[in-house]
């Protein structure tokens, strides 16, 4: 007689069916904890988390100020008339093309990625107008790469021809600008543009404009300041200079957290005003200062050398009256 080895059948089918789901369940558990669903996706921080390296009150802080340069700079009026005639030309030479477009546009180092402030200012004695900037970029190394092409442009655009918008022809030259050693690089420009068509002289003396142009910019990690300088009265180089020295220390002050020894520069839109009004209270008190000095130290010799002189006038009285009586005897 044969005797059955395990269950035949129906029953043989029951008992692998559980023997299949205990080896499941036994699988499971071991994977426990080491394979799970995926319901809880890995934590990305934004991508604007990052702590930014300019805030917008720090680019504000930065900002040079009039009574850095000197008394004859105030609050900007308003951008000059030479702007359009002069820079919005047109020359073959793309290096040169892209010089002019980036003063007229104001970005020669290219637009910001973060923070930014700008001030503008206005110089009375030859009607020159500076314009600066205090910006974050996306690295140092863009910025180096912007100072590295405008350090090629006294060669490539030493001197070029452009055309305005009437076809008038001006001659431009570019050199170099010597600028503080200061910051982490630098670069600066110099622009003259001259031979324009007599309508473009701006003061109806029909004399051909000169524009003189300082450019000028210092990194300062992946910050940076920017100016321009200048107008057809030409541009005081030592102005130039004292903003690029004074501004990069203001910058490197404010992101030290090292206290400024001046107020931060009003925005560019605010009246000139009370930019100058601020001086008045500075002086006025000093009047008031000064006189109550003179009572204090004068009151005991006004007695002194009044007094003296009554006596005179009673003895001129009693001598006339001594004169009438002798006339009378």
């Amino acid at each position: 007689m044969q005797v059955p080895n395990g269950p035949t059948g129906p029953y043989r089918l029951l008992v692998l069916a559980l023997t299949a789901g205990l080896l499941l369940s036994a699988s499971a558990c071991s994977l426990h904890g080491v394979m799970r669903p995926a319901d809880a996706p890995p934590v990305v921080p934004p991508a604007g988390s990052a702590t930014p390296s300019l805030t917008d009150a720090q680019a504000s802080a930065a900002l040079i100020t009039q009574g850095e340069l000197g008394g004859r700079w105030s609050a900007t009026q308003g951008g000059a008339t030479w702007r359009d005639g002069l820079l919005k030309t047109r020359t073959d030479t793309p290096d040169c093309q892209r010089l002019l477009d980036g003063l007229y546009a104001e970005d020669l180092l290219g637009e910001p990625t973060g923070a930014r402030a700008v001030v503008g200012l206005d110089e009375s004695g030859n009607a020159a107008q500076l314009r600066y900037q205090v910006a974050a970029y996306a690295a140092p190394s863009e910025v180096d790469a912007k100072l590295a092409w405008l350090r090629t442009l006294p060669a490539k655009c030493a001197q070029f021809t452009s055309t305005d918008v009437r076809g008038g022809r001006l001659n431009v030259t570019v050199v170099p600008a010597v600028l503080p050693g200061v910051g982490d690089a630098r670069e600066g420009l110099r622009l003259t543009m001259s031979g324009a068509s007599s309508g473009d002289s701006g003061d109806g003396s029909g004399a051909a404009p000169m524009l003189t142009l300082d450019f000028a910019a210092v990194r300062v990690g992946d910050r940076a300041v920017s100016l321009t300088n200048g107008g057809l009265g030409g541009a005081a180089q030592d102005s130039t200079q004292q903003a690029v020295q004074v501004g990069t220390q203001r910058l490197q002050d404010v992101l030290a957290g090292r206290p400024l020894t001046t107020a931060p520069a009003e925005p560019t839109t605010a009246p000139a005003e009370p930019t100058t009004a601020s001086a008045d209270p500075t002086t006025v008190p000093a009047g008031p200062t000064t006189a109550p000095a003179g009572p204090l130290t004068d009151a005991p010799t006004e007695p002194l050398t009044e007094s003296p002189a009554d006596p005179d006038d009673n003895t001129a009285a009693d001598t006339a009256d001594t004169d009438d009586t002798a006339q009378e005897g």
